[in-house]
């Protein structure tokens, strides 16, 4: 069991890391909002699913799983929310070329 759960741990990280590099990496806020919502997602719950099998069937393994439960509705809604609020505050996404639709076309 001890196998699983460090697996489950080091793939959770692997994700954590992922999540740290894309908002380093990424050019705007809504890129690194998209990084954060999805990987860290999955990162925190492959570490809560580790802790399951480490902790093996109690009281503790249960309510991790409420964590769990609770993070996936979290975490990306909190993401969404945080994103329409910027498009509501002016902030305008980040494209590649300068063919920008949003974008005034007098400057």
């Amino acid at each position: 069991m001890e196998i699983i759960s460090y697996s489950f741990v080091i793939a959770g990280l692997f994700f954590m890391g992922l999540t740290a590099l894309g908002l380093l990496r990424l050019p705007d806020f809504f890129t690194r909002a998209h990084a954060v919502s999805k990987s860290e997602t999955l990162g925190i719950s492959l570490i809560l699913i580790g802790l399951m099998f480490e902790s093996g069937l109690s009281l503790t393994t249960f309510k991790i799983a409420l964590v769990i439960i609770f993070v996936f509705l979290a975490n990306p809604v909190s993401s969404h929310l945080l994103t329409r609020s910027a498009i509501k505050n002016g902030i305008v996404p980040w494209y590649k070329n300068e063919q920008n639709p949003q974008k005034d076309p007098s400057k």
